[in-house]
């Protein structure tokens, strides 16, 4: 998966010049809404006549909406044509394995632009490049 993440980043970073999951939506089209999503949803990516949407939920810290904007922005580059209708329809299809893939994308946007410093745990590393710890569970700490 990685393999696969990496060279998408890397993309998108050198033509729009930023790691920003904001800036990077809105270059690429992208329509950022906020609502009032419940206390369980975070965030939702959708299409629509074409248009492309990234919904955040309006409750949460900015540093969630940055994080939940990366996530739905890895759906839109990696889960290309794969609608909603379609995993439910098809169970061989894990939407689980999806929402990781979009956690991974997330960490490794926000992670960009930033090194490791020495002596520095992952830990560290993580919550300096603002992602939730809450997330810090689903990766190497």
């Amino acid at each position: 998966m990685d393999d696969l993440v990496q060279p998408i980043i890397r993309k998108l970073i050198k033509k729009h010049h930023t790691n920003c999951p904001f800036q990077l939506s809105s270059a690429l089209g992208i329509h950022i809404r906020y609502a009032d999503l419940g206390k369980t949803t975070k965030g939702l990516y959708f299409r629509k006549l074409r248009r492309r949407f990234i919904v955040i939920n309006s409750h949460l810290p900015a540093e969630w909406q940055r994080f939940v904007c990366a996530h739905e922005l890895g759906h839109d580059r990696l889960h290309k044509g794969i609608s909603r209708l379609f995993l439910e329809e098809h169970s061989y299809f894990c939407p689980g394995k999806l929402e990781r893939q979009a956690n991974r994308f997330a960490v490794a946007l926000l992670t960009a632009d930033l090194a490791l410093m020495h002596e520095e745990s992952m830990r560290e590393y993580y919550l300096r490049a603002g992602i939730p710890q809450e997330m810090l569970y689903f990766f190497d700490t």
